[in-house]
Order: C-alpha cells, then sequence, then structure tokens
C-alpha cells in the first residue's frame, strides 16, 4: 500500500500556532504523529513525505526511526536531510511521477497550476500551503480550472488538513475526503 503526508514540521515550535494545530506542545504533537502514522503504516508499506518534514534535524532524526514504512522524501524548503536520513529513505528528490494502482501521481512539496498527464489523468499530491490563504487560493485556481472542463484532481496532503489529521492516507482516502 502507498501512503502520502507533508508538512509535519517535526521541532517547529512556531508550528503549533501557525497551522492551530490541536496540541500543547511539540513533544505530544511527535509522540501523536507517530502513534497515527504507526496506526496507519505497516513495515511493508510505502509512505512518500511531501516535503518539509523536520524542523530540527535532531528530532527529524528520532522519530523518523520510530516510523514504520519505506519511506520516501520530496524535499521541501525547510528540508536539510541528515545523513539518517539519506541512509534510510529509499530515495530523496525534488519531484516526482510514481504509479499508484494505475494512476499516474505527480508528487511535489509545493502545488504546480499544471502537472504532467493532467489531461490523461493523473493526479497531483503537495503540500507547503498548508491550510493558508495561499491553500484557498490554489482551491479556488483549481476550481476554476474545473468549472471550464479542465481536469484539476490535485490534493493538499499537509498533515494538518482535516481529511489528513496528522495520518498518513492512500490515495483513495484522500480523493474520496475532498
Amino acid at each position: 500500500m502507498k501512503y502520502y503526508i507533508s508538512d509535519l514540521h517535526l521541532g517547529h515550535q512556531n508550528v503549533l500556532r501557525h497551522d492551530s494545530r490541536p496540541f500543547q506542545t511539540l513533544d505530544e504533537m511527535h509522540s501523536e504523529i507517530i502513534r497515527r502514522w504507526n496506526a496507519a503504516v505497516s513495515p511493508e508499506d510505502e509512505v512518500y513525505i511531501l516535503g518539509d518534514y523536520t524542523w530540527k534535524r535532531t528530532v527529524g532524526d528520532e522519530v523518523f526511526s520510530q516510523l514504520t514504512g519505506r519511506k520516501y522524501l520530496i524535499l521541501g524548503n525547510h528540508d536539510k536531510p541528515s545523513p539518517l536520513l539519506r541512509d534510510t529513505c529509499i530515495w530523496i528528490k525534488d519531484y516526482a511521477v510514481i504509479e499508484d494502482a494505475g494512476t499516474i501521481v505527480v508528487l511535489s512539496h509545493y502545488p504546480i497550476a499544471n502537472w504532467d498527464g493532467q489531461y490523461r489523468g493523473a493526479v497531483h499530491l503537495y503540500g507547503h500551503v498548508h491550510n493558508n490563504p495561499d491553500a484557498a487560493l490554489f482551491g479556488q485556481y483549481l476550481a476554476l480550472l474545473r468549472e471550464h472542463g479542465i481536469p484539476a484532481a490535485a490534493y493538499n496532503v499537509g498533515c494538518m488538513m482535516p481529511y489528513m489529521d496528522y495520518t498518513p492516507r492512500t490515495l483513495a482516502e484522500i480523493t474520496q475526503s475532498c
């Protein structure tokens, strides 16, 4: 099974306030992310982390070693992978196109206005914009595309999104929740 998530921002104190995250402390957030991740993901599953995994490398490494699954990292603007991440991720890239149960999936930390395969059913997964005004504006753009008959299957997989709930999700879970 393949799972997706973005913008965990481990070790980033200000993200609790910035995203109105429902945690009192970073330790509480880290513990809950580990619990939810490991409840959803088995050791054989693949998890695609779409950037901004960690704010502090030491915290990221400590949490990373406790997360199940085979992990892939798409770099975000805050990511500076540690040796542990470089050694244990299957790969680390800026951008990727993969296949998930017959669907082409375009992975980027950043929302893309037009992506490879968009007119042939490709889905775009992204993060970066959290649940802030940029996310709302990109959502309006996608709605305009659809109104004009242009395919726009793009989804924000930021962990703070209500349908993500700080848990890696499958493509089916993501597309059915939005």
